[in-house]
């Protein structure tokens, strides 16, 4: 990439964005990530008391990619087995996932108790785009990078504020634009036992490293294609999740049926735990406890990975 095509991209990109913003927030007008731990993904690290500060730099799209981001989901729950389902959404793809089919069938049941069982097994959405780390006090190392950062809703809702801002004495801001974007203020504190992001904020608009054109495009020349998240090799197929859902839910590995077929079925229940079911042995006691409305979907993801690890 050349600094002309740097500057062609940041002109016509806001549109773009923009326009995805709009979809987003109406999704009825409209009409992944790797499982393993990838090296390139940035994290914040809290202290001890759970509190952690960074500043982040969003970077514009990589030629060829849609948008400066990609949206992937997710499904992380513990079934009745004791074993753990934690795999990537076909819903990302636009395609039908064998959870969702079955999340249908439970919610549409009106049980009480099958809708919190749906709830429990919802799918989680997490982004992912490329950063430049400007400051990292906890690792200083990292301060010059660009990363990947995987992150939920709740930061993505601080971009789209940015871009969307409610009220008229505020000024649109791409915050991915590289002159005209701004710095993000990474502010992350435990609150019941989980990251909490609210007192994140970005900073004044500015151009990355002052804007030096030749900083800029060495900056740009080392992001990451975010595309590849969406390949098809990250994604099992239907048939597959199907069978890891049935051995999940009742350790056969059946075929978990379409939400068409179980809507037919007067006599499907779901699964629950019986004595015989095999209970997952850790080193130490988990408690995993109910997820409130203000965590963060990608921490909560991470909290059950790593609850399922040590299983």
């Amino acid at each position: 990439m050349d600094i002309q095509a740097l500057r062609k991209m940041r002109n016509t990109d806001f549109g773009k964005i923009t326009s995805e913003f709009e979809k987003i927030s109406n999704p009825e007008s409209s009409g992944g990530a790797k499982s393993y731990q990838d090296d390139r993904i940035w994290k914040l690290e809290a202290d001890k008391a759970g509190n952690g500060t960074a500043t982040l730099r969003f970077l514009p799209r990589v030629e060829g990619d849609e948008l400066p981001w990609v949206r992937i989901f997710n499904h992380s729950f513990q079934g009745p087995t004791g074993k753990w389902y934690i795999e990537n959404s076909l819903t990302t793809l636009n395609e039908k996932d064998p959870v969702g089919e079955l999340n249908s069938k439970l919610w549409n049941s009106g049980s009480d108790a099958n809708k919190e069982i749906a709830r429990k097994q919802k799918r989680r959405l997490s982004y992912i785009c490329n950063v430049l780390i400007v400051s990292d006090p906890k690792h200083p190392e990292n301060e010059g990078q660009v990363r990947l950062f995987k992150f939920g809703k709740k930061i993505f809702d601080k971009i789209m504020d940015k871009a969307r801002p409610t009220f008229e004495d505020e000024k649109p801001v791409n915050v991915f634009d590289p002159y005209d974007g701004a710095d993000f203020k990474l502010r992350m504190r435990k609150v019941d036992g989980y990251a909490n992001y609210d007192q994140s904020t970005f900073m004044e608009p500015s151009a990355v490293a002052g804007g030096d054109e030749e900083k800029l495009l060495e900056i740009a020349n080392k992001q990451y294609k975010l595309s590849e998240f969406l390949d098809r090799k990250n994604f099992k197929s239907f048939e597959d999740l199907s069978k890891k859902l049935a051995d999940v839910l009742d350790g056969e590995g059946t075929p978990v049926k379409s939400a068409a077929a179980l809507a037919e079925d007067d006599d499907y229940t779901p699964p629950t735990r019986t004595a015989s079911a095999p209970t997952p042995v850790a080193s130490k006691p988990v408690t995993v406890s109910k997820p409130s409305a203000d965590e963060d979907d990608e921490d909560v993801m991470s909290y059950f990975q790593k609850i399922a690890d040590e299983a």
